[in-house]
Formats: structure tokens, sequence, C-alpha cells
């Protein structure tokens, strides 16, 4: 082999002047992050990672991947539960279960693009149910926004503007006036009417949070997401401080009551009742809590946390038991969350998880598939036709394209497409924080791309006819091998180039999301998309 310097070396195997042998399988060499062994989940649809053990057991998390600002609502046996979507639309999805720990997908209460939309709330009042949403379109306010449905699987209505400006992170409560209200960072309060479509006075503060030591490492005190619980003679108002990500032992739990929505508010004695105290813990920056009754009428709390080593994942959702004190205060009993836990007594267990396959016979916008940061007609680019999706083309690479995303919960995956381009089109399997942070490879007509720190390696472009092509993206524990195939997968080209994405999250890039597998279409052409699929797992996958 001759001598060459790295740049040319790459170039050289990009171009084929120096080819890499495939008489053997060639398998992937993960840099694993140093959080002790993996801990056992049972295999669920496409051996996706499972909470319930079979056992009566079940291990964290409860719903995988990019699942944050859980909001809980308990509705007779069933629990329903909704996260913030940010910037994908379709979003919002209701996921449900009897349980606590079995989850699963039921529909989409937000079709509308919203710009970016935060922690929400869902509530039921008088046989209603109401989404209390903030939203913030690109170059305004934040807002709230309500939407409501008579039926929780929908339809809902379109977002009314309750123009409280400059708020996140409502929680409703009805008083002990029987009035409505909402708690919003800060924390403030406003009332609301009787049908919760508009506000019925001024917002004004109502609670100075628990204050926790100036010497504890915290990324800043940003008082946020507000639930509240109303309990025998008690209000109990559960919020977050320390900030919702940069140090692992930021964020917290804490609690304080009163027996008016008014105050004054008394601090639990036990604050913080959940907060990860050491970066060796499995689960990091713990918060964003709601108290649950569980089928049993036993007590759970319902929040989010980063999966340590696995910041790319997102923020996860997570189930911790808890007591009441002998007077009246609320107490967790999971730890640290490195261990199997009893499951909630009662209930059964319910559907959990879905298939991320698709092989586009039906429309799984929403529930699977969503647009990143949307402008308003974004879907008119898709259309089905039969077993495909045709994806029309916008933009010149995924740099100023929305593309399409799914979430994943999975430490190891390997996903793959196949792509048929028409006219001038361009397109690619990625994986996609934002449109700063995103890895991939694309196809032309008659070239091969790679992307890595969200621009085109143009010294790696490999000439080759691809307007009919099947490319899979294998990401083991943050190291990522692409492969494609010209002949419907019976044989497969190794791509040159691998990736580690540990790095790609909140701390570096902002915007509070995750790495999603993306698909982009660019130019002036089609992307027809099919046959999708996706399987998690395990140790070191073959290529």
């Amino acid at each position: 082999m001759p001598d060459l310097g790295r740049r040319d070396l790459f170039k050289a195997l990009a171009t084929g002047a120096i080819a890499i042998p495939l008489a053997r399988t060639i398998h992937s060499d993960p840099v694993r992050p140093c959080v002790g062994p993996e801990p056992h989940w049972a295999k669920g649809i496409e051996d996706q990672r499972k909470a319930d053990l079979g056992d009566g057991t079940y291990i964290n998390p409860v719903v995988a991947g990019d699942h944050p600002d859980p909001t809980v609502l308990k509705d007779g046996d069933d629990y329903y539960m909704t996260f913030s979507p940010f910037f994908a639309s379709p979003g919002l999805v209701i996921w449900h279960s009897t349980d606590l720990v079995n989850w699963a997908p039921i529909g989409t209460a937000l079709h509308k693009p919203m710009g970016t939309v935060w922690a929400v709330d869902l509530c039921k009042y008088k046989n209603r149910y109401y989404i209390y949403l903030p939203a913030q379109q690109a170059g305004g306010d934040w807002s709230i926004h309500v939407i409501w449905a008579d039926d929780i699987r929908g339809p809902w209505s379109e977002p009314v503007d309750l123009d409280i400006a400059g708020c996140i992170d409502p929680g409703h409560v009805v008083g002990e006036d029987g009035r409505r209200y909402l708690f919003v960072n800060g924390i403030r309060m406003i009332r609301l009417t009787d049908d919760g479509l508009a506000t019925d006075g001024p917002l004004q503060h109502a609670y100075t949070p628990w204050q926790y030591p100036k010497d504890w490492i915290v990324e800043d005190f940003a008082p946020e997401g507000p639930k509240l619980l109303r309990r025998a003679d008690w209000f109990y108002l559960v919020s977050a401080v320390g900030g919702t990500a940069g140090p692992p032992t930021g964020h917290m739990v804490i609690v304080a009551r009163s027996k008016s929505v008014h105050g004054p508010w008394e601090n639990c004695p036990h604050n913080p009742i959940v907060r990860t105290r050491s970066a060796a813990e499995p689960w990091w920056s713990r918060g964003h809590a709601t108290l649950v009754e569980g089928p049993a009428g036993d007590w759970w709390m319902i929040y989010h946390g980063y999966e340590n080593g696995f910041r790319t994942l997102g923020r996860q959702t997570l189930l911790e038991p808890m007591a009441w004190t002998a007077d009246g205060w609320p107490r967790a009993t999971g730890s640290d969350l490195s261990r199997p836990l009893r499951k909630p007594a009662g209930g059964s267990a319910s559907a959990d998880g879905m298939a991320l396959s698709d092989d586009f016979s039906s429309n799984r916008f929403g529930t699977l598939w969503s647009f990143h940061r949307p402008r308003p007609y974004e879907m008119q680019r898709a259309r089905y036709t039969g077993k495909a999706l045709e994806f029309r083309g916008f933009g010149s690479s995924p740099a100023d394209s929305a593309p399409l995303v799914c979430s994943v919960g999975d430490r190891a995956y390997v996903a793959e497409i196949t792509f048929e381009l028409s006219g001038d089109a361009e397109g690619g399997l990625l994986l996609f924080y934002n449109h700063k942070a995103f890895v991939g490879v694309g196809f032309t007509p008659d070239t091969i791309k790679t992307f890595e720190y969200a621009q085109e390696l143009d010294w790696a472009r490999i000439a080759k006819k691809s307007r009919h092509v099947r490319v899979r993206v294998t990401n083991d524990h943050n190291v990522v091998t692409y492969a494609y195939s010209h002949d419907d997968g019976r044989s497969w080209q190794l791509h040159t180039i691998r990736m580690e994405v540990s790095g790609i999250h909140h701390n570096v890039f902002g915007d509070f999301l995750c790495l999603k597998l993306g698909i982009y279409s660019a130019g002036s052409g089609t992307l027809r998309l099919s046959d999708f699929r996706y399987h998690a797992i395990a140790g070191n996958p073959l290529i």
C-alpha cells in the first residue's frame, strides 16, 4: 500500500483507488462507554428493549428513547401519557397503559406545525380531555395554547392561543374554589375560564421554590415543570429545579404543599425527593415528575432522565415507586434505578411499544414519522402510493431541507431502506439531531455522498450510478457504519468511513433533542421510499 496521509488515504478509499476486500464478514469495533455491565432488558418488538421482565419486575426506562417531560393522566383503569415534541410535526403522540410499565401509542393529537413545542400538560375536566402546550414560532415569543377532544383518541381541536406570553411548562389544577388554574414556570399561576379555553385574570407569582445548597453542582436554578395533585386536604406542587441538562447532578424533583392553590406553600422536609447524586449512576439529570396512583392504590413517580453514556438517545421516561410518610409527604423508594424493581400491583399488562419497520402501506405520520422543523405546507411533499412513500425534494442537502425522522430507543440497532430516485433527485439515510448536527450517506443518480459534522465531505464522493439503492446504517453503541446494495440486498458494499456520534446531544448542540433516524430528499426530483426495516442488536452486529 502506498504511503498516504489520512486525508489522501480516505480519498483513495472513497474513490476506489484502494479497495477493502470483503471476502470475510466485517464487524464493527465499538468503543463502549465505561458505565458498568449492560442491564438485561426483555426483548420486545424487533428485539427492542422492553421494561417488563415478565417475572413481576421491570427495569427502566419504561418508554425508551426521546420521550421527555412526561405528563400522565389516570382515567379510571387507564393511563395516558404524552411528551414534548419540540420541532417534530405531526407531534404529541398519546401513549396508553393499564399497568404503568407497558406503554403503546394510540394516536397523535397535534397535526399543525407550531414551531417548537415544549413541556405540555394532559388533563381531563368534566369528561373532556385537554392538552395545554407552550409553543414558539420562529422569531416569535412563547405563548401557551390549548387543544381539546371528547375522545382521547381524537379528533383533537385546532390550537387555541391563550395569550399567556413568555411562559412554558403549564400545569392544570382545579382549586378548592372549583375554579380552573394553570401554573407555569417561575412558579406563577393564572386563572382560566370554566371551559378552559381562555384566561380569567392576571398572571401572578404563586410560589418561591425550595433552594438547594449553593455548593451543589447544577446547571441553573430554573424553576419549571409544575405538576399539581390534590390528595385528601392538601394540594401538592411538584416541580423541577437545577436545570434540565448540563451536569448529570443538576436536575431534581422538589415538592411543596398547601391547603389552597393560592398558598401559602410549605416545602417538603425531604427535598429534593429525586436527584442524581453521582455521575456513576445509570440515569442522569432526573426530574420533571408527575405523581400518579397505581392500579392497586400504591403510588409512583414518572419523570425523565438521560441514560449514562447515551445522551444521544435524549431524555427517556422513568418510573419510580414512592410512598407517603405518616405526616403526608411523598418519598421516593427506587434509589438510583440501577436494578429491577417490583411492578405496580394490580392492573393487567397492556400492549407495549410499536414496530419501527414500515412497508408504507398505511399512513404512520405522527406515531412513527414526523418532519423536523417543518414549514406549514411540508406534508404536501409526501404521498403514499401502494407500498411506498413518494417524498418530493426540497433544498440542496440535509442542511436546508426538513427531513423525515423517527425516534429510536436502543443502544444498538440496524436500519435499512430502499430508495428509488426520479428526476433530479437526491436522498439519503441519516442519523439526525438538528440542521447543525447530523451524519449519513446520500445518493444522486450518479454519485454517493458522505455527510459528517453536518456537512458533506466533498473529497469522499464516490462516482456510482444509484437510481435504485438499498442502504443500511448500523449504530452500535454510538459507532456508526454504513453499507449499500444495488441488487436489493443480495450483496452489500461496506461504506469506507465509520463515525462516532456520542457527542451529538444537547450539551453540545442545544435544542433538547436526540439523535434520530432520518431520511432527506433534496433537489427537484422525487425520492421513492420502500421497505424500511429496523432491528435492535446486541454485541457486534454483522455487516
